[in-house]
């Protein structure tokens, strides 16, 4: 649960945050603007990259993918308390 957790907040981070908008605009093409907004697609192969990452680090993975998942909970939060 931990990975999906950190997985999600990823691809947000890639695919919708603002923080990125600068790097995305620059990017013409439909097909790779269409996979990156695709949580399927994109969502895919960050999932692979959490569980690669976990199978060759599978101590340290774990605490990486915690600061990631806490950081999934700040926006959520924020909107319940605005």
């Amino acid at each position: 649960m931990l990975l999906a957790l950190a997985a999600w907040r990823t691809y947000v981070l890639v695919s919708r945050d603002a923080i990125l908008d600068g790097p995305r605009s620059k990017i013409h093409r439909s097909s790779i603007t269409d996979f990156i907004e695709c949580p399927y697609c994109l969502g895919f192969w960050i999932a692979l990259a959490w569980w690669g990452a976990f199978e060759l680090w599978p101590h340290g993975t774990p605490i990486a993918a915690s600061a990631v998942a806490v950081t999934a909970l700040v926006p959520l939060i924020e909107r319940l308390t605005d």
